[in-house]
Formats: C-alpha cells, sequence, structure tokens
C-alpha cells in the first residue's frame, strides 16, 4: 500500500508546483480570448492545443516561482506545505520539471498553434518568472501593479492563438485584467498580512499599513469599473456584457467601499473570493455577449 501511495503523492506534489487554480483563471481567460477573436466558433483543434500549451507553460513559471520563493514560502503558514519549501522536491527537479512541461508547451504553441502565440506565450513566462518574481516582488511594494502585466496577458494569448494577431480588442481585456490584479491580490495580502511580515517581502499592506491599502483598493475598484465600460464603448460588446460589467461592478465597488471604510479581516477574505467570482462571470459575459448580441 505504501509503495502505490508514494508515485500518487509525489505526482500530486509536482501538480501543486503548477498553482492549479490560479492556472485555471488565467487559461479560462485565454479560452475567452479565442472564442473572441473569430465571429464563429474557432477551430477546435487550435482551442485544445492552445489551451495545452498555454496551461503547461503557466505551470513552468508557476513552478520556477515556487522554487525562487521557497525560503520565503516555508516562513508563510499559507504556503510552507509546498514541496519545494519543505526540501521534498529539490532545486534540479524543479528546474528539470519546470523546463520538460515548459519546453512541451512551447512546441505545441509552434507545430500546432502559430509562432506569435508561442513567442508571446514565452516572454509572458520570462515576466512572470524573472521580471515580477525574482526582481520586482522582493524590490518594491508596487510589485503586483508593476509585475500584474504578466498576469493580465491570457486573453491576448489566446486572441492570438485563433486570429494569428493581437488587436486593440483583446488589449481591452488584457488591460480589465490588469487594473484588476492589484484591489484582488491587496486584499489577500490584507488578511495575510501577518504571513507576508514574516516573509520579508514589501508588500504594500506591510510597507504602507492597511489604512493606505484599503484607499487604494478603492481607487483601483473605480479605475476598474470605468476601465470594464471600455469593451462597450468601442463597439466590441453589447447590453448583455454592459449590464453584466455594471452589476458585477458595483458589488466590486460595494466591497471595496465596506473595506476601506470599516476594514476586517473576514471582509477582505470575502472580498479577494468575490474577486475571482467577479473576473470569471464578467469574462463569461463577454462570452455570451459575443453570439447573444442585443
Amino acid at each position: 500500500m505504501t509503495t502505490l501511495s508514494l508515485p500518487s503523492n509525489r505526482l500530486a506534489q509536482y501538480w501543486a508546483l503548477t498553482k492549479p487554480r490560479v492556472t485555471q483563471l488565467a487559461v479560462f481567460c485565454a479560452v475567452i480570448g479565442m472564442f473572441l477573436a473569430t465571429p464563429d466558433l474557432p477551430d477546435w483543434r487550435v482551442v485544445v492545443a492552445a489551451t495545452v500549451g498555454i496551461w503547461l507553460l503557466a505551470g513552468a513559471a508557476f513552478a520556477v516561482n515556487c522554487l525562487v520563493e521557497k525560503e520565503i514560502d516555508s516562513r508563510m503558514a499559507r504556503t510552507a506545505r509546498r514541496a519545494t519549501a519543505q526540501g521534498e522536491i529539490t532545486v534540479p527537479q524543479t528546474l528539470v520539471f519546470s523546463g520538460v512541461i515548459g519546453g512541451m508547451g512551447m512546441w505545441i504553441l509552434y507545430t500546432m498553434v502559430n509562432p506569435l502565440t508561442m513567442w508571446l506565450t514565452f516572454i509572458t513566462f520570462v515576466g512572470y518568472a524573472v521580471v515580477y518574481t525574482i526582481i520586482l516582488k522582493p524590490a518594491t511594494p508596487q510589485n503586483i501593479v508593476i509585475g500584474g502585466l504578466s498576469g493580465a496577458m491570457p486573453p491576448a494569448l489566446g486572441w492570438a492563438a485563433v486570429a494569428n494577431d493581437v488587436p486593440m480588442q483583446a488589449w481591452l481585456l488584457v488591460l480589465i485584467i490588469f487594473v484588476w490584479t492589484p484591489p484582488h491580490f491587496w486584499a489577500l495580502a490584507m488578511y495575510r498580512r501577518d504571513d507576508y511580515a514574516r516573509s520579508g517581502l514589501p508588500m504594500l499592506p506591510i510597507t504602507h499599513g492597511l489604512e493606505f491599502t484599503r484607499f487604494h483598493i478603492w481607487l483601483y475598484t473605480i479605475a476598474l469599473f470605468a476601465t470594464t465600460m471600455l469593451p462597450y464603448a468601442v463597439h466590441m460588446s453589447g447590453l448583455i456584457y454592459l449590464v453584466s460589467a455594471i452589476i458585477l461592478g458595483l458589488i466590486f465597488l460595494w466591497y471595496a467601499w465596506r473595506i476601506y471604510k470599516h476594514y476586517d479581516d473576514v471582509l477582505a477574505r470575502k472580498t479577494f473570493t468575490f474577486s475571482i467570482i467577479y473576473l470569471s462571470l464578467l469574462f463569461a459575459a463577454l462570452l455570451i455577449d459575443h453570439y447573444i448580441k442585443l
């Protein structure tokens, strides 16, 4: 029994290095970009290949992130059980794992999708794994703002996979995620502030305090509400998306206002959870609106 459980446990550890829940949301946004890139249904073979390739490269980037931050992770309750933090998966093993799945992802994108998607996804990998994780995150409390571009790229990657181009509409989707990222992540950082204080990372609630962070969450949420109106303003979407964006945006603003005026950790956790639901529903509304115009 023990012999059979060990490979399964090790497989689960490698799977966890790819941060599957974060990867799922990123790939979901990429898939939405694929469908929005064409007035008809995209070629299912391209959708499958692009989804797998983007997923593999995203997982490789997250594995590198776990490797670089293994000492930091070991000091945080939220991440201390990661295999890299506990030393159960070594540095060479993590590098090989990241290299293999990342290389597979690049090969799939290059041969089964198109070179543009491969290079854009590789640049995104470098932006997250190197520029954000190694350079920005330990250097500035604005790390999540500056480095947020890498995390915002999936819709452009999906669009490029189908259209072999990245027009203005795709960059609007990137902009939405870029502006969404700070209030989403800072809500987490506030209720996990003790963890981040132990980590030594210069996160905004630690360096500038809760009041400053709460105010900036409110400001970014206002900016996000305005940004989500742009697809309708440029006639990229119709009334289904507009109504959805207004309702979801007002709920997010309500959360952000409550955080700004009457903060507590439970509210911050609820805001973080809602922010994930918000982005998923917003992009789902874009997809529905794309095929059902009102």
